[in-house]
């Protein structure tokens, strides 16, 4: 029997589409970006927000726009505003960018305490903190290079580890351009912020920020759409100049990239 598919209606739930079966949300307070990547045969989530009840919300409005189950959770980086709700995705495979030991010590005890005192540190409800801490999901899945997800009928997603930079472990997840005129949709994590100045915490590796950005460049290309993890969607000047102003900012000495 032929599986029918329906373009989801982005607008209904307060969603941005930015090309066919590819959309983002950017969630209240922390106007942290939540992306999905769907089609016939899967659907990708890219961050789960900061709590479990912000994660449930998602769940149910990302199946409701993909009319199916999340099949994949991409976690950009290990914070808490992009991370503490991923235990609201039951049955999803969780993958993160994997760190040069491959420990994915940033979701053992000692970082879920981390992660748990930033939240609070940052407004979140102490208890809504404990409870996402406690039941923070441990990716499945550490991505040392690359990965590419094929959603069967839809588009197909290649996840970058392109860190260190913000964290010491980056994600990007690269939807290339279809045979139409749909642009390359690049998400960057907080790699890319557009709504603030991109915050550099104790686990940033700001000597090593300026050349994440160049990878993220040479994987979306002069035309694509760059989706930043707070902020409106820039373009690749936008990331230029970011890059530029981080190497300036952290007096990393660096060629100049056309």
């Amino acid at each position: 029997m032929k599986v029918t598919w329906e373009e989801p209606r982005w607008g209904d739930l307060g969603w941005e589409r930015l090309a066919p079966g590819v959309g983002r949300c950017r969630l209240p307070v922390w106007d942290c970006t939540v992306g999905l990547v769907t089609g016939p045969g899967g659907a990708l989530l890219i961050d789960a927000g900061s709590s479990l009840a912000e994660g449930a919300r998602l769940r149910l409005e990302a199946q409701s726009l993909a009319g199916r189950r999340v099949d994949f959770l991409a976690l950009t980086h290990p914070h808490f505003d992009h991370v503490f709700g991923a235990a609201a995705f039951a049955g999803a495979h969780v993958l993160a960018a994997g760190g040069e030991d491959g420990s994915g010590s940033e979701f053992g005890p000692l970082g879920r305490e981390a992660l748990r005192a930033d939240a609070v540190r940052n407004g979140l409800d102490v208890r809504a903190a404990e409870e996402a801490a406690d039941t923070l999901v441990v990716p499945r899945q550490q991505i040392q290079k690359s990965l590419t997800i094929e959603l069967p009928g839809g588009p197909q997603a290649t996840l970058w580890n392109v860190g260190p930079g913000h964290t010491r472990t980056d994600l990007a997840v690269v939807v290339p351009t279809t045979p139409t005129t749909n642009p390359t949709i690049v998400f960057c994590g907080d790699l890319v912020e557009e709504s603030g100045e991109p915050q550099a915490g104790p686990d940033a590796v700001p000597s090593h920020w300026p050349a994440a950005l160049d990878r993220l460049l040479a994987l979306g290309g002069e035309d694509a759409l760059y989706v930043p993890g707070h902020g409106a969607v820039v373009d690749a000047a936008f990331v230029r100049a970011q890059r530029d102003a981080l190497a300036r900012r952290f007096g990393v000495s660096r060629e100049p990239v056309a």
